[in-house]
């Protein structure tokens, strides 16, 4: 049958046919029918040749759920991050970025694999615990458990490169007009004069005590937060057992993994050295010879307008180009390497430094050789009893019954919320993933055995399901009174306010009115906006005094029952010649934060440029989340 299609794809009706095609293409129009875009993947965000999958999409977000999961301790799902935060913007915003990243590569913003390199293999995180050393495979695996690759950190190590280094080419010399700096001291100096009283619960009047009718009432109108959420209890079966950590490990096996593992846990050589490179093989011969000749490759760099590159201490698998590798650890010390075709440019090293590596004994590691393979027989172990665990499954056998057979732990999962709280509301020590898993359940069903990471698995089954209900009144009654006359109470405060602001405001003057509710005038003169005038007067009375114009009344809250209410009298501006020092200081303070909205542009126009596009359905659909109501695919 292949051969068929082979031989029809190199005959002349399939030249033919393709050539009407081409031919229809131009006459109808390429974008109404575009054949070959329609065979591609639909993006979530596309801009120039940059673009994000729905499934790559929806890694970044696990990634960030992850994160806020792992800050409040607690299982987020995604309906609940999308309801403090808007998906539009987040997709406007990483199109956007995108869209950047695309016009800089575009525009010549690009870091070199050298750098990148570089930096990656510089973080601790990827670093063998024996050797100190960074571990290729270790690299991998950690990525893997973030659900990353190796591709993508180095993109967006990339990524981060050009956008600190567009942004500070940016606003390196960006300098504010000195009027900026002015405002600021002005601001900051100035004196204020001004007459205030404090307005206290007690004169504006305490609510009475609610009655049932408006304890039920005010429960109805807050019944989203006060409706006791929905509540499961469930049984968590675990396939790991603490005596798998006792495992018997023979010596065979200890002296073969040694083996297995010398080279990798040896102290390698390693070696001090400097690089500089030249373009084209001419210049690095010139640089070669100079070298060589005795100059130092600081004073051969800036003859050549380039800047040596210093490595101390350096083991093989560090250096990131096998070429330049080969012919550093080729050389003795104080040698000079002859050019080296590396894949940017040509490079020429020099060693100054060679320190020997040493070759590990079976004593030096024996504790940690033992520890890995018992953990891998442990993980063994637990493997076996997940395999045990389905066929038994299959074979009929009730969770129960399988767990016995196999040797697994049964732990019982207390009446907890969706976000892993029992019915105070205190956080359990229930794994997100188990909490997932629960709520993808119905009662009395069980789930497959899952990956909790690091070898071990689990299944969850929901054993009562305890739905959303109102409390009665009764049983929050003390709660819902205090939050019901601490309601009411501030109603009374912000009305009694209202109503003296208003006789302030008609021109009345403010003794008369601060004596109509029992209060005292306060009055001071030379107010500034410093520690000792917060101290003197207070947070609130600073800040309303200067958030007022002259002669403007003002009322800011002072505590929870109580608001600071008066007139400012005065505004006294400070001398120039005071201010002109602290104007500066200012002027160039803010001076870096002025760059921010200008990067902002930036990033927009840049995407503009590029066309960046979002399309939010697929994004919802990416997530699993209810779709919003339709809207078109933004830019």
């Amino acid at each position: 049958m292949i051969s068929i299609f082979r031989n029809f794809a190199k005959s002349k009706l399939a030249m033919g046919l393709l050539a009407l095609t081409a031919l229809g293409l131009l006459v109808t129009g390429g974008t109404q029918t575009d054949i070959l875009g329609s065979l591609q993947a639909p993006k979530v965000i596309s801009a120039g040749d940059r673009s994000v999958s729905p499934q790559e999409f929806r890694a970044e977000m696990d990634r960030q759920l992850e994160q806020i999961q792992a800050q409040q301790g607690r299982a987020v799902t995604y309906e609940e991050l999308l309801a403090q935060a808007d998906l539009t913007a987040i997709l406007r915003g990483r199109a956007q970025e995108l869209g950047f990243f695309a016009w800089a590569w575009k525009a010549g913003v690009r870091p070199g694999n050298e750098l990148i390199l570089r930096q990656i293999r510089a973080i601790p995180a990827f670093f063998d615990p024996v050797t100190n050393q960074f571990d290729e495979k270790l690299y991998e695996s950690r990525l893997a458990e973030a659900n990353m690759t190796p591709e993508l950190l180095e993109q967006e190590a990339r990524d981060q490169y050009s956008r600190t280094h567009y942004g500070t080419a940016l606003v390196s010399g960006l300098r504010l007009p000195r009027i900026y700096g002015a405002v600021y001291a002005n601001l900051n100096q100035q004196a204020r004069d001004g007459r205030w009283f404090v307005l206290t619960q007690a004169m504006a009047g305490a609510a009475p005590a609610p009655t049932d009718a408006q304890l039920t009432s005010y429960m109805s109108q807050n019944a989203a937060r006060m409706r006791s959420p929905e509540l499961r209890t469930g049984s968590l079966v675990i396939f790991s057992n603490p005596a798998d950590q006792n495992i018997a490990i023979s010596e065979e096996k200890i002296q073969a993994r040694f083996d297995f593992r010398k080279n990798a846990l040896s102290v390698p050589e390693r070696r001090t050295f400097t690089t500089l490179t030249a373009p084209t093989r001419a210049a690095a011969e010139r640089i070669a010879n100079a070298l060589r000749g005795g100059q130092t490759a600081a004073a051969v760099g800036e003859a050549n307008d380039l800047q040596p590159a210093q490595y101390a201490d350096t083991p093989r698998s560090a250096i990131s180009d096998p070429a330049v590798a080969g012919a550093v650890f080729g050389l003795n010390v104080d040698e000079v390497s002859a050019p080296v075709q590396a894949r940017v440019g040509f490079v020429v090293a020099k060693v100054t430094g060679v320190t020997p590596g040493r070759e590990v004994a079976l004593a030096d590691v024996r504790e940690q050789i033992v520890e890995e393979l018992r953990g891998q027989e442990a993980r063994g172990a637990v493997s076996r009893r997940v395999e045990a665990f389905e066929a038994a499954r299959r074979e009929g056998k009730s969770v129960d019954e399988a767990v016995r057979q196999v040797g697994a732990r049964i732990v019982p999962i207390p009446a907890v919320t969706r976000e892993g709280r029992n019915r105070e509301g205190q956080q359990l020590n229930v794994p997100a993933k188990v909490l997932e898993g629960m709520w993808k359940l119905t009662e009395g069903r069980a789930s497959e055995p899952t990956g909790l990471g690091e070898g071990e698995y689990f299944v969850v089954r929901v054993d009562d399901v305890i739905p959303a209900a109102m409390p009665s009144l009764d049983s929050v009654r003390e709660r819902v009174t205090s939050e019901w006359l601490a309601r009411e109470n501030v109603r009374l405060l912000s009305a009694r306010s209202d109503a003296l602001m208003a006789r302030l405001r008609r021109g009345e003057d403010i003794a008369a009115v601060a004596a109509s509710v029992g209060a005292t005038v306060t009055t001071r003169t030379g107010l500034k906006q410093d520690p000792a005038a917060v101290e003197q007067v207070g947070e609130a009375v600073i800040g309303a005094l200067f958030n007022a114009g002259r002669g403007q009344p003002f009322a800011q809250p002072n505590s929870e029952n109580s608001i600071v209410i008066g007139r400012v009298d005065r505004i006294v501006a400070p001398t120039p010649a005071v201010v002109a020092e602290e104007a500066q200081q200012w002027r160039a303070r803010i001076g870096a934060a002025s760059g921010d909205p200008l990067f902002a542009a930036t990033v927009a126009a840049a995407a503009e440029r590029m066309k960046a596009t979002h399309d939010e359905t697929l994004a919802r659909q990416a997530l699993g989340v209810e779709a919003a109501p339709a809207r078109p695919a933004g830019r």
